[in-house]
């Protein structure tokens, strides 16, 4: 195991904001071998957005280091901040930014406030205790009190900076997770893999835990399984996939009654899909045509967007264009993609004329899509747009959900029916 660098009593903010996200993450992130984990996008993207957000924020350039707070610059960088818990266990943070407000501290008639960039509609936990150890440790480092921090996080007008109070509620929540964090890291196993998976996508660790949790057999791992399914299914005595796949549907779906028709209904399914997993089996379960649509289409049009969701803007909608090769055969040959780059000064309106343009130039061409995000997408512009219903039912009747016909027609051994898992485990190469 790869043992924390630092002091094995000291405890981190990064450490926290870790254990706020995931108490397996905190733990692998203290006593995990590094060489487990995996590259992740989010962090860049994080630090990028934090940057932009400070830059916006301050009216000159931050400096660096204590010699900076005694000279108040606007704005302060690099410092590690230490102290102690009420108990005596050695703290220490790095606070991406300290900026400089009235009051008074042992440099003179100004004080400091930490700050963090946040990702994302709202502040969180995280963001939360994260300021409030940081104010915690300024407080003896400048000598005086702090009263708040500050998150900044960015929406359609531009950064969006929002005092957080530093109350003693906040603090007291903060010293119960650090002693809770504390107890866990002094473990010798990690803390269990968590309900709801979602999160795992972001995480540097998410490998190590999905090669766990298949060895485990975790509830997790059946596709159609979220955090209150996993539950439910705990409560009846099915605790991992073996057994799941064992039970038999029709003594599930009773058992299921009380808590709902929309889970007794899928009892089947989720047995089906146990067995898949557990044997490897590729189940095609609709003989009839997966994509009626292509039979008589001169040509297709594929569909997909690249959004910026910290400010919920789909900045890049694209289209590739696919041509009927003969008037035999389903065979359609590669012939340009057309990309609609749609920037927030444009608007809505500009944009969906563009786009309304280009569908116009393939009239009755399929659109096909994988996931319902493209469909929720260009038919909510179409119809803040001003079209009317007949508009709309038209383009619905063009919109072909790849993923939804994948999942009607065939039950595969897979955790995730997404792009890329379906993508890898065909074998195709991403380049």
């Amino acid at each position: 195991m790869n043992k924390n660098p630092l002091n094995s009593k000291i405890l981190t903010d990064r450490l926290l904001r870790s254990w706020v996200r995931c108490h397996r993450r905190a733990w692998l992130d203290y006593h995990g071998d590094n060489k487990q984990r995996v590259w992740t996008a989010h962090r860049s993207l994080q630090l990028s957005q934090q940057h932009f957000s400070f830059r916006k924020l301050l009216r000159s350039e931050p400096l660096r280091g204590e010699q900076a707070c005694a000279a108040g610059s606007e704005g302060v960088l690099g410092l590690r901040l230490k102290g102690f818990t009420y108990d005596g266990t050695p703290l220490t943070a790095h606070p991406p930014l300290l900026h400089r407000v009235d009051g008074k501290s042992r440099w003179g008639q100004f004080s400091y406030r930490p700050v963090i960039g946040f990702q994302g509609k709202r502040v969180t936990k995280e963001h939360r205790l994260a300021l409030a150890l940081s104010s915690h440790l300024l407080e003896s480092f400048q000598g005086s009190f702090v009263p708040e921090g500050l998150a900044i996080g960015l929406n359609k007008k531009g950064i969006n900076p929002e005092p957080i109070r530093i109350t003693e509620t906040l603090k007291k929540q903060l010293f119960n997770s650090l002693e809770k964090l504390s107890s866990d890291l002094k473990k010798d196993v990690p803390p269990p893999i968590i309900l709801d998976r979602r999160k795992c996508a972001l995480c540097s660790w998410r490998e190590a835990c999905q090669t766990e949790a298949q060895l485990q057999g975790h509830l997790s791992e059946v596709s159609g399984i979220g955090a209150k399914r996993h539950q439910i299914l705990l409560e009846l005595g099915i605790s991992n996939l073996n057994e799941l796949a064992k039970t038999d549907p029709n003594e599930l779906a009773q058992l299921l009654i009380p808590y709902g028709k929309g889970h007794e209904n899928i009892a089947a399914d989720l047995v089906a899909q146990a067995k898949s997993q557990k044997d490897f089996l590729i189940e095609h379960i609709d003989h009839s045509l997966s994509l009626p649509e292509l039979q008589e289409a001169p040509g297709v049009l594929v569909y997909d967007i690249e959004s910026d969701p910290d400010i919920c803007h789909d900045y890049l909608h694209g289209f590739l264009r696919l041509t009927r090769k003969s008037t035999k055969g389903n065979d359609f040959t590669q012939d340009s993609y057309h990309p609609i780059l749609c920037l927030q000064e444009h608007g809505e309106l500009q944009c969906w004329e563009r786009l309304k343009n280009k569908l116009n130039k393939y009239p009755n061409w399929p659109i096909l899509h994988y996931g319902e995000t493209e469909s929720l997408a260009i038919t909510k512009m179409a119809k803040l747009s001003g079209e009317t219903d007949i508009e709309l039912k038209n383009l619905q009747k063009r919109l072909v959900d790849v993923q939804e016909r994948m999942r009607k027609h065939w039950r595969l051994p897979l955790t995730k029916y997404g792009l890329k898992s379906v993508a890898n485990w065909l074998g195709f190469q991403w380049h």
